[in-house]
């Protein structure tokens, strides 16, 4: 096997136009105001050939996931797929080698890694996408917790992988925006952010997602008890202990929130938890984890296209944080919307 390490291309050197098919996908520039639905569940995606591709990965990742990827690779090789390998060096390399990509010299950008490097990748592509000339978004899932890929149904073995990859499947899913930044499946903002802020990498590298009941734990202890003001299309506050914007019914693995939410709707399901209190907050937890977070009487899964979320007093780095697909993505107040624009994704 060998890996094609084309840095230029990845940064953007000038290359030839691109022979390849194109993936099509409907860009509609009144999300906001009524958008139409765009085809994108399994009975609507299109398809289009996969001839050259780009796989932006976290060399963090090692033992039997970076084997998976190795393996990937090898069989993409074997079908005929030019194969461009670039690692990661430094937190935002992924965003920065994605948007650099000529959307004429690659069928797709392929993260390889978990999900805050798929949300790095998804925030380059976003200026192809937003331009309307969209890239198509390939996964190969190496995280903790790997939600995108459970979302959009994906396998995990080697073989199963290169087949959604080369088979050139698109799915159009419609992300939103904290601020600004993009994200894909949730942002969040009370425990979870605080929890998502905290975590000890080295921790997190050694006992995967331990590392978050623990931080939990820590964060219930000695968190203050804040309060936010919800604001939903414009209308009158609500203040909450904790919320969570959804784009997808699945939350920190395979836990669910928002159950009716799916990627390939236009719109924003709103989990709202009104009690505060480290009672209710670890009520909410235990709601989560068993799966009797619905049955609730307090709690809500309300639906909006603009959400708007005030907190504490605080500017800059002391503002509470806001989590987006399970890393830090802003920071109080945030207004979270549906971004104008819809990505293909490869799927199955």
């Amino acid at each position: 096997m060998t890996f094609m390490l084309l840095q230029q291309k990845a940064l953007g050197a000038p290359t030839r136009e691109s022979e390849s098919v194109r993936d099509v996908v409907e860009m509609t520039g009144a999300v906001n105001g009524g958008a139409n639905r765009t085809a994108a569940t399994a009975g609507g995606a299109t398809a289009g050939a996969v001839r050259r591709v780009l796989v932006i990965h976290n060399p963090t990742a090692g033992g039997r996931r970076a084997r998976r990827l190795r393996a990937v690779v090898a069989r993409l090789e074997q079908r005929g797929i030019a194969v461009a390998v670039t690692p990661t060096g430094k937190r935002g390399d992924a965003e920065a080698f994605a948007r650099a990509v000529d959307p004429g010299d690659v069928d797709a950008v392929i993260a390889a890694g978990g999900d805050g490097t798929i949300n790095e990748v998804i925030n380059g592509l976003a200026v192809h996408a937003a331009a309307g000339r969209p890239v198509a978004l390939g996964i190969v899932p190496m995280g903790t917790a790997n939600v995108l890929a459970a979302e959009l149904g994906l396998p995990i073995d080697a073989d199963g992988i290169a087949a959604v990859l080369a088979g050139g499947r698109r799915a159009a899913i419609w992300p939103a925006l904290a601020n600004g930044r993009v994200f894909s499946l949730m942002a969040g903002v009370g425990l979870d952010a605080r929890v998502v802020e905290r975590v000890d990498p080295r921790v997190k590298r050694r006992i995967g997602k331990g590392a978050y009941v623990l931080e939990t734990l820590v964060q219930l202890a000695v968190r203050p008890d804040h309060r936010y003001r919800v604001s939903l299309d414009g209308g009158p506050a609500e203040e909450v202990a904790s919320v969570i914007v959804a784009k997808g019914h699945f939350y920190g693995g395979r836990f669910i929130c928002a159950p009716d939410a799916r990627l390939t709707e236009p719109e924003l399901h709103v989990c709202l938890f009104p009690r505060g209190g480290r009672l209710n907050a670890l009520r909410y937890v235990w709601g989560v984890t068993a799966g009797r977070l619905a049955r609730f009487p307090d709690y809500r899964v309300v639906t909006a296209r603009r959400v708007r979320i005030e907190g504490p007093a605080g500017d800059g780095l002391f503002a509470d944080t806001v989590q987006g697909d399970g890393d830090v993505l802003a920071r109080l107040p945030v207004e979270i919307t549906l971004a104008g624009w819809t990505l293909p994704v490869l799927v199955s």
